[in-house]
């Protein structure tokens, strides 16, 4: 009997436990856009909005990008588009690597899927909503294996 007592207390106090550290609130966004057919063409824009409350902090912004293992290149360039509302556009031209010949492809993968999260600045943000706006600007149209592109924002703590 008095076994199961504490076991009982234990999984109550675990679970309690549990409860209460899940309740931490993440300063996390993150937006992906599927990319139809897996082919970007150049005239598809993928974008989202997302909110600013707390001006104190610096945010980390990644772009996050989705492709299979056939996809021709070993970067690509992209323009990012960041607008609070009712404020003038941040424009930013990125080459982004996205592997080499030699060591092959960055990021995580599973079987011919490979995701990236490339971190492209470490910015103030205003307290606002923010419109993001990612367009590839390759030469080749439309680009083939892509999967889906979109941004994070992380607080940094």
């Amino acid at each position: 009997m008095v076994k199961k007592t504490w076991y009982k207390n234990f999984l109550i106090f675990f679970t309690a436990a549990s409860i209460l550290c899940s309740c931490k609130n993440i300063d996390l966004f993150e937006k992906n856009i599927n990319i139809p057919n897996l082919s970007w063409k150049s005239d598809f824009v993928a974008e989202g909005k997302f909110d600013v409350k707390d001006t104190a902090s610096l945010y980390n912004i990644f772009i996050v990008f989705r492709h299979t293992d056939a996809y021709q290149y070993n970067n690509i360039w992209l323009n990012v588009n960041l607008q609070p509302v009712g404020d003038s556009l941040i424009t930013q031209k990125i080459n982004l690597p996205l592997g080499s010949d030699a060591q092959g492809w960055e990021g995580v993968g599973m079987d011919d899927i490979w995701e990236v999260r490339k971190l492209i600045a470490q910015i103030p943000l205003k307290r606002s909503v923010y419109n993001f706006k990612i367009m590839q600007i390759m030469r080749n149209n439309p680009l083939l294996n892509i999967m889906s592109v979109g941004l994070r924002i992380v607080k940094v703590n």
